[in-house]
């Protein structure tokens, strides 16, 4: 899985000398890049690179590639960048990403594009892979701020009209910010630095206790009409929280369906940003007005059969739409249930794919995007403060259509919808969902950080926690690997003994569409976080697809050990868990007794805390039945830590040093020796005959 690949997926660097050449080809290989070089530099080429040549000058040959790239690294001099693109500069929503590396390998620079064109994520992933140092200049980055630009990326959200530029502005000055958020996740607010500028109140009028905002935020569904000539800057998300169903005759148009969504949200002061996806009645699933009209606006259609669309109490039923199509109601009862049951409906449609005509359609037809991550409740619009203006006048612009609806989480009652000149006639309707569609695959990265330097973790390993939306783990390795993190990354740190509740919050947060680094100290597969997040996707009957899942290896603690201490491990080794918390102690004795009588070098791993004492001394006890007292063993405590601790003795002295939870044990086999300090077990080389 190409992790950066798939955020960038189109990738130009530019070489214009064989050391650069040379310093970005394994960059290409890890990133799927194209490498583009002048002629002079092909000696220098890796023939697994995909490289290709320009034969213009560099600036011609800027300008015909600039659109086909979604992020472009250059190895050269920054000044040079800066003349070469000037005149290709559009504005940060439409550039590619562009990133600057020295040629020396020790500078990443985030140049162009840094949050919406996701350079300064690039920045950070390149500097992983060269060890080099990121440089990233933006203002919110280095408050630890989140750019408020793409603070609802992660979510799916959709940003709507505002004055972007000065409310960024605003929050890199540190200035007041009020964000009136009404839907959508808050998990952006749980993990915000303590100095943050955001203001989450609802000040009263004459409130003197909250500072007075210099900007605002607003986060809805509704459509604002911000006032042209007011001072205080605005910008608006869109949280995709709406379902809009949709009732036609056979032979609908495009256009139709399309022209009558955007009059019901014009007329309602809904946002078409916060729109999550269509629903219908299933035998519209191979309606060509709305498959095409899903296509055109990357819409998800979900569809329901009449069965079920008419156990859903709705206030305009219709008997001739029942006598029609088999319930009372399509576009009511489908916003409703769109709103309230698209998870569960979207794994219904999964398991009944192979069935007769609505499987070819759906293989052949249907919109790729068909992961619903929403649920259903009850929604009103809250309540708004009055408090000035400009939000008095968008509370009393909204339709009468909100008022007295009880019936679930419908927001607009169905209005038919007939256009001269187009054939067909649609009924559209509209529900609120509690939890916004992000329209993402979530994934979920189970990583090894290693001993807990990162200089030992793997390039692959840090690469994936810089792109991670979320990272989840034990409070210790979270610190440990604090110089991965980005500003407005979720980071959640739970207590050592909530494993479970770990494996299940990353699965829910995967599931709901987010990237998820799930990180273990050692090898997440040796006594890790990886077995328990697959056995917990198992048990909820996990199709092996979604969430996405892809496991980092990293160097284990028995590994990290025998390194520090020699090299012990050099002939069939085994390792055991003293903790009998999930494994029972005639267990975990039984194994004992079989790898100290078959000679095994044996790592120990959980072999003393404070409640649970004696096991280690049983272990000890075991290992002296069969091996000789002076059998060398090694404890090595908080390997490659600051604290580390490492002591060389023999097995009869093991319980006269100090061992805790941070240790690991190294048991000698029969031929195991300590020489000089170093730890030495024979693989026998010396016993064949030349």
């Amino acid at each position: 899985m190409n992790l950066i690949g798939q955020e960038f997926p189109q990738i130009a660097a530019i070489a214009t000398t064989p050391a650069a050449t040379k310093l970005l080809q394994p960059i290409c290989q890890t990133l799927g890049a194209t490498l583009w070089m002048p002629e002079s530099c092909q000696q220098a080429i890796n023939s697994t690179v995909n490289a290709e040549i320009y034969t213009d000058s560099l600036k011609n040959h800027l300008a015909n590639i600039w659109q086909n790239y979604s992020a472009i690294v250059f190895c050269l001099a920054s000044g040079a960048v800066v003349r070469l693109i000037s005149p290709l500069l559009q504005d940060k929503y439409h550039d590619p990403a562009v990133v600057v590396v020295d040629e020396a390998g020790k500078f990443v620079i985030s140049l162009c594009s840094g949050h919406q064109g996701g350079a300064d994520k690039m920045t950070n992933v390149l500097a992983r892979l060269l060890n080099a140092t990121p440089i990233i200049t933006g203002a919110s980055h280095n408050l630890g701020l989140p750019g408020i630009d793409i603070l609802g990326k992660p979510f799916g959200w959709r940003r709507g009209k505002g004055d972007w530029n000065r409310v960024s502005g605003i929050v890199a000055r540190g200035e007041a910010v009020q964000v009136i958020q009404e839907v959508g996740s808050r998990l952006w607010q749980e993990h915000l630095p303590q100095n943050h500028p955001f203001d989450f109140g609802f000040p009263e009028i004459g409130d003197r206790s909250s500072p007075t905002p210099k900007a605002r935020i607003w986060i809805s569904f509704t459509q604002r009409q911000f006032a042209p000539d007011s001072d205080l800057p605005k910008v608006q998300w869109h949280p995709r929280v709406l379902w809009i169903g949709v009732g036609c005759e056979r032979g609908t148009s495009k256009k139709l369906i399309a022209t009558g969504i955007q009059q019901v949200f014009q007329a309602n002061h809904l946002a078409e940003g916060a729109i999550a996806g269509i629903v219908t009645i299933d035998i519209k699933a191979d309606e060509i007005g709305l498959v095409e009209f899903c296509q055109e606006q990357n819409l998800p259609l979900l569809t329901f059969p009449a069965e079920l669309l008419s156990c859903v109490e709705v206030p305009t039923p219709s008997n001739v739409v029942a006598q029609e199509v088999g319930t009372p109601s399509v576009a009511e009862a489908a916003a409703i249930l769109g709103a309230k049951e698209g998870r569960r409906k979207k794994e219904e449609g999964r398991r009944k794919k192979e069935e007769g005509r609505r499987k070819k359609w759906i293989e052949t037809q249907a919109p790729t995007n068909y992961k619903y991550c929403v649920e259903g409740g009850i929604l009103n619009p809250k309540e708004e403060d009055n408090f000035n203006s400009e939000l008095k006048e968008n509370t009393d612009n909204l339709s009468s259509n909100f008022q007295g609806i009880n019936e679930g989480n419908l927001l607009v009652r169905k209005q038919i919808f007939r256009l001269e000149g187009e054939p067909g006639a649609a009924t559209i309707a509209v529900a609120l969902a509690q939890k916004e569609y992000t329209g993402r695959t979530g994934k979920l990265l189970l990583i090894g950080t290693g001993p807990g330097k990162l200089e030992q973790m793997t390039p692959a390993a840090q690469t994936a926690i810089s792109y991670a939306d979320v990272v989840i783990g034990y409070s210790l390795y979270i610190d440990l690997i604090q110089p991965l993190l980005n500003p407005g990354q979720i980071v959640e740190k739970l207590p050592i003994t909530q494993e479970k509740e770990r494996a299940e919050r990353a699965i829910e947060l995967a599931n709901f569409g987010l990237n998820v680094a799930v990180v273990s100290s050692g090898d997440c597969g040796i006594y890790g976080m990886a077995g328990l997040v697959l056995e917990q996707l198992r048990a909820t009957g996990w199709d092996g697809k979604i969430p996405m899942v892809e496991v980092f290896p990293g160097v284990s603690a028995l590994q990290s050990a025998a390194a520090r201490v020699g090299a012990p491990l050099m002939h069939d080794f085994c390792a055991i868990s003293l903790s009998d918390l999930l494994t029972p102690w005639e267990v975990i004795e039984k194994r004992l007794n079989a790898v100290a009588m078959a000679d095994f070098v044996v790592a120990l791993y959980n072999p003393k805390s404070q409640k649970r004492t004696e096991q280690l001394v049983k272990a000890v006890n075991i290992f002296l039945e069969y091996r000789k007292p002076e059998t060398p063993v090694a404890i090595v405590r908080s390997v490659y830590r600051e604290n580390e601790e490492i002591t060389l003795t023999s097995l009869d002295k093991l319980l006269e040093f100090s061992i805790d939870m941070l240790t690991v044990i190294l048991i000698g086999n029969e031929s195991t020796g300590i020489y000089n300090n170093w730890m030495i077990t024979p693989r026998g080389y010396s016993t064949i005959n030349n």
